[in-house]
């Protein structure tokens, strides 16, 4: 025990001599450690550490005339917050006035307005507990505001955005379950963010979570904090699953006072081992952005399907070889048609052909499982191209990397960990290579490179694309995938409403419908099959010319004839997506497609009667992918005019709410 007492005076006794001489913040955490700072050191440490030890006094420039537009409101919300404090009269009428000053003459000097609730009070009260001179508070509250609090943290912002895909990448299960309650950070952590938790914490565990923040000198911090708190209360969370949102979201809001001062060491260790376990490009990517209130990058960080990888982290992290596992280790996928993949890539690059979910899903299932065991077996025998964290590759190009976003959605639905998606695809991985891609890309071959040759026709025969067949490992099992596509297609499942077919039945229609007996005469409309049935009139090519209605979404779901909604993702017949809106009345299927740049603004691009849907078919081994299909009856066959194909997270209960009201119409109709 007396051990550990000299080297805890030791590491104070060594603090003691930097702060006697010129240091940093890098000086002052090597000899802390992220400890709990010394009371009477800790004002002139976080000096240090926001590097104000030497700003001077700004308030000298303060005239001392408080005059703002809503000064009345600053006063009443400065004497509300410390009468909450154990102070006596004459101190709390001090610490009024100097709250007062300080967010008078930072609103003036900023050009600010001040608003309630916005944080700043709570951030100045534990800087005030220093016994500091007011000008030495104003400074490091200045320097907190501009380097530690994220600028973008309304809810159109990126920094809400950025929790959310670090929940996504490492809880994608938790992060599923509150995008289904509709629970998104900005919900639940504003507070979190513009008070670096001062608003929830009591003060001694704000003052040692400081202690190490500061210490860090990492503004990114807050998010792995956050992130830590949420993840830490999974259970917790999980288990309010029969709550309302608002419960819920109450809980989440209110998490971080659960913490006590003893906990403070463990939360800020285990929020930096998360850090350490994350792709670190994106903070450098977005830090000036989220730190400077600028807003250029809001539109990418918000569409981002999962968290994004640069092609700088992608390369140096190829570079490095299998290293230290504990750190990030990129296992890539490049989802590229075949030949591309053929035409050059990276050398640890496994292959996922993306066109296989939909032309072949049973090809595709195979090669994901392959994908799998390469993954696994690389991890076990230290491979350069092992690691556990999936980096997913597309061409570039939107019209492939449509299918490229299926399959890394297909991934994240089944709560993989560590997923993201490489920034610009093959195309930037080609240009940062510069000049001499063939140095570093296996099999590259210009005259069949799309970057190369743009001209290159994707859809030429594997014949000629097999010029380029690549020789690693990676490469020969996708090759066999591939080959094995044939052999490996899935097999036709009798309709579901066959009673006979029971576990298929009990999923899309209740046994007590009785379809079979009461409605013999009505054709089977609900299958799961590889929707081969030929239509006559395909998806309508002129559809896209067509002047449809232009409705404000939320407004049009008020409609009371609406019996159930759903967001999904339109699927065409060329791969292309839309976010879009599945919408059932008591007589139609409606669907609202999203207008790109217009927020809650979507056209109506499907409006068809349920007596006109014949078919219902989703894949065997892609169960949300749903496929409507219209037509006639003809004889004991089906004549399919046309079809409508979606995405649909929750595919189970939309079609089961559409048989639903199919025969609530048939039984009408019988009555």
């Amino acid at each position: 025990m007396a051990g550990v007492l000299d080297d805890d005076s030791d590491w104070v006794t060594d603090l003691e001599n930097a702060l006697l001489e010129e240091c940093t913040a890098t000086d002052v955490y090597c000899i802390c450690k992220g400890k709990p700072l010394p009371e009477g050191m800790r004002s002139e440490v976080w000096q240090i550490c926001l590097d104000v030890r030497d700003k001077g006094n700004q308030l000298d420039n303060f005239n001392e005339i408080f005059d703002l537009p809503n000064q009345h409101e600053l006063r009443e919300d400065c004497t509300k917050f410390v009468s909450k404090l154990d102070n006596d009269g004459e101190e709390q009428i001090s610490i009024v006035s100097d709250l007062e000053s300080i967010i008078t003459f930072y609103c003036k000097s900023r050009n600010l307005t001040y608003s309630r609730n916005n944080g700043w009070i709570e951030l100045l009260l534990p800087l005030l507990t220093l016994k500091i001179p007011i000008c030495t508070v104003y400074n490091l509250f200045e320097a907190i505001r501009d380097n530690f609090i994220p600028q973008s943290y309304q809810a159109e912002g990126n920094a809400f955005h950025i929790l959310r895909l670090l929940l996504l990448y490492h809880d994608p299960e938790l992060c599923s379950f509150l995008d289904t309650k509709r629970i998104t950070p900005d919900k639940y952590c504003v507070t979190w963010f513009q008070s670096l938790f001062a608003a929830t914490c009591n003060m001694q565990v704000i003052i040692n979570m400081w202690d190490y923040y500061f210490q860090q000198s990492d503004p990114f911090l807050i998010f792995f904090l956050s992130l830590i708190m949420v993840i830490n209360a999974r259970e917790q969370i999980m288990s309010l699953k029969d709550e309302s949102t608002s419960v819920i979201i109450e809980t989440l809001a209110n998490m971080p006072s659960a913490l006590e001062a003893d906990d403070v060491g463990d939360f800020c260790s285990l929020a930096q081992y998360y850090a350490v376990k994350t792709p670190t490009s994106f903070r450098n990517d977005l830090i000036q952005n989220i730190y400077s209130g600028k807003a250029e990058d809001n539109v990418s960080v918000s569409q981002a399907l999962c968290l994004p990888v640069s092609v700088r982290e992608l390369v140096q992290n190829v570079a490095q070889g299998a290293g230290n596992m504990d750190t990030v280790r990129f296992f890539l996928v490049d989802c590229r048609p075949v030949e591309q993949y053929n035409a050059g890539h990276l050398p640890t690059a496994f292959h996922l052909d993306c066109n296989l979910m939909l032309q072949e899903p049973s090809a595709f299932a195979t090669a994901v499982q392959g994908l799998l065991s390469a993954q696994k077996q690389a991890l076990e025998h230290g491979s350069n191209a092992g690691g556990e964290h999936l980096c997913f590759l597309g061409s570039g190009r939107n019209e492939e990397d449509q299918y490229t976003h299926m399959v890394v959605a297909s991934f994240l639905q089944k709560h993989t960990q560590y997923v993201s998606l490489l920034t610009g695809g093959y195309i930037a991985l080609h240009n940062y290579f510069n000049n001499n891609p063939s140095q570093f890309l296996l099999d590259h071959n210009p005259k069949l490179c799309i970057v190369c040759a743009p001209v290159y026709n994707l859809n030429m025969t594997d014949k000629n694309s097999k010029s380029g067949h690549s020789s690693d490992i990676f490469g020969k099992i996708s090759a066999v995938m591939k080959s094995k596509s044939a052999e490996v297609k899935e097999k036709l499942i009798d309709y579901i409403v066959n009673p006979n077919n029971s576990p298929v039945q009990e999923r899309h229609v209740s046994s007590s419908d009785k379809i079979g007996k009461r409605y013999r005469n009505v054709a089977p409309v609900f299958s799961i099959d590889d929707d081969h049935d030929y239509i006559t009139g395909g998806e309508n090519p002129k559809e896209e010319e067509e002047t449809r209605e232009l409705v404000q979404i939320q407004q049009w779901l008020k409609n009371p004839s609406i019996v159930e909604h759903f967001p999904c993702e339109e699927v065409k017949l060329n791969g292309f997506m839309y976010k879009s809106h599945l919408i059932i009345t008591t007589s139609d299927l409606v669907v609202l497609r999203e207008v790109q740049d217009q927020k809650g603004v979507a056209e109506v691009i499907v409006k068809r009667p349920l007596s006109a849907i014949v078919k219902i078919t989703a894949k065997k081994r892609h169960p949300e992918l749903i496929t409507f299909k219209y037509g006639i009856p003809d004889g004991e066959n089906l004549i399919i005019s046309d079809m409508d194909r979606f995405l649909i997270p929750n595919a189970d209960k939309a079609t089961k709410v559409v048989s639903e009201q199919i025969l609530n119409q048939l039984k009408n109709r019988e009555c």
